[in-house]
């Protein structure tokens, strides 16, 4: 079985196969919070957004004949009931592990009119997602599966071995809004309901900017994620009325017992550094914000208020999406990487090595919870910004690590989003100095032969896993462009 639609690909830290793929344990979904809550003497800041009170409404259906199977496929021998209480059991189970509202309906859709009428009415209730399970491949089966295609609302199709051939697929593999699992393995379905759920809340997504002097909201093209537009001065104005509390002290002393290192940077560095995660939670907490991002440098770059690299590395960690530099696009793609695979990614600049065809990843708000939100960090030192202010966690990446790269460029009124969408290996943490760049410069080789000198992109997201097939289905379901590079 090749790789390729495993959610999360957490088998010993490493790749797995197709067929290892899950969505998760109640333990993953719903323990990580109180993992994080362990780890720190302090309270990590939470998404305080429209997204993260959203519960996303599902609808689900089985379609087949009425009376049995006869001769025609799936055949007598395929006990239909049994497959649909199963499969039933597992939708409820992995909508609970979701926190999403499940709309099971009772019988199956016995006619395409049956199937015409439920999606009139998950229309009607703005339902945010449909899954129809094929027990079938007779009569009106695929014909209520194409609807389901047509409907408005974005849709899995789900089709155990016997309910299909190529003949019944071919015309729905492609189509936007919708992605059809061929497969016995539940657990492609279990991932089709998380994409739903992951569309869903991307759509309810409220980012705070902090840049400019003005405030006022929009819509970042077709992601659905509005952005609050806040001034700059908000951000500074809130950091020096902050004291050095208790609370940050005892997390700057937690990031100086953690690191293997310091170099340049000082405590006060790193407690200055953390005012900001401090700053930027209240923020989030007053505008509604579940994620963020900041003209970092435009803003603080001159002044002396610190950069903000520590915390919005310690925001990744904690599973709000936090990018640099008021990039939405990186905002976008982080936002993703949260809902889809529970781990956080790094915002980075890239750089080609023509010597070994690679791309240094250079940046300076790496997490260090890689391999997801609930796992051990990876180790890391402490480094002042560019050799010469503030702190830096310099994370360190496995070497041999598959990786994926992501790059959101928005779309506008005409064009749909584009991702930009890659996988490859870690194969060296890059020393600064003396290599020039920013603290954290890891080097990835990509397995596709894009020309290094013209990697398409600027901030692409790296993280751990090898997810890009998983990306291609999420562009497809909420009609964005994947090019795969």
């Amino acid at each position: 079985m090749t790789a390729g639609r495993c959610p999360l690909h957490c088998h010993e830290h490493g790749c797995v196969s197709r067929r290892e793929f899950l969505v998760g344990s109640a333990v993953f979904l719903a323990g990580c919070s109180s993992m994080r809550r362990q780890r720190a003497a302090v309270t990590p800041i939470r998404q305080c957004g429209p997204a993260a009170r959203y519960r996303p409404a599902l609808w689900a259906a089985f379609v087949r004949r009425e009376g049995d199977y006869g001769m025609l496929w799936p055949g007598a021998v395929y006990d239909g009931e049994k497959a649909r209480g199963m499969y039933a059991d597992k939708m409820v189970e992995t909508a609970s592990l979701l926190g999403a509202d499940l709309n099971l309906r009772s019988k199956p859709l016995y006619s395409l009119a049956e199937g015409q009428e439920w999606i009139a009415q998950a229309e009607a209730a703005k339902a945010d997602g449909l899954v129809l399970v094929m027990l079938d491949r007779q009569q009106h089966a695929w014909p209520t599966a194409r609807k389901v295609a047509e409907s408005r609302i974005p849709s899995i199709v789900y089709s155990p071995l016997g309910s299909s051939f190529t003949t019944n697929t071919v015309d729905l593999a492609a189509r936007p809004g919708c992605v059809v699992y061929s497969t016995d393995d539940y657990r492609q379905a279990a991932y089709g309901m998380k994409m739903l759920c992951a569309a869903a809340k991307m759509r309810r997504t409220c980012c705070v900017v902090i840049q400019g002097d003005k405030r006022y909201d929009s819509t970042l093209a077709d992601t659905g994620i509005t952005l609050r537009r806040i001034p700059a001065s908000s951000f500074i104005e809130e950091y020096r009325r902050t004291p050095d509390s208790e609370d940050i002290v005892a997390m700057a002393d937690e990031y100086m017992r953690r690191a293997r290192k310091r170099i340049d940077a000082t405590q006060q560095d790193v407690v200055n550094g953390l005012k900001s995660y401090y700053v930027a939670g209240r923020i989030l907490e007053r505008e509604g914000g579940d994620a963020i991002t900041m003209d970092c440098l435009g803003a603080l770059g001159k002044i002396d208020v610190s950069l903000p690299c520590i915390a919005w590395s310690r925001m990744n960690d904690d599973g709000i999406p936090a990018a640099c530099e008021a990039d939405v696009g990186a905002v976008a793609s982080l936002v993703m990487t949260h809902y889809l695979f529970d781990r956080p990614g790094f915002q980075q600049d890239p750089v080609a090595d023509t010597a070994d065809d690679t791309i240094i990843g250079a940046h300076c708000s790496c997490p260090t919870r890689l391999h997801g939100y609930g796992a051990p960090p990876e180790p890391f030192d402490i480094k002042h910004h560019h050799g010469n202010r503030d702190a830096v966690p310099r994370t360190v990446w496995r070497k041999g690590q598959r990786v994926t790269s992501i790059d959101l460029l928005p779309g506008s009124g005409q064009t749909s989003s584009t991702v930009l969408v890659s996988a490859g290996t870690v194969t060296e943490n890059k020393e600064v100095p003396p290599s020039g760049g920013c603290v954290v410069s890891v080097k990835v080789k990509f397995d596709g032969h894009q020309e290094v000198l013209s990697f398409p992109g600027f901030h692409q997201i790296f993280f751990y896993g090898d997810y890009k097939e998983q990306i291609r289905d999420f562009c497809q379901l909420c009609g964005f462009t994947a090019q795969v590079v």
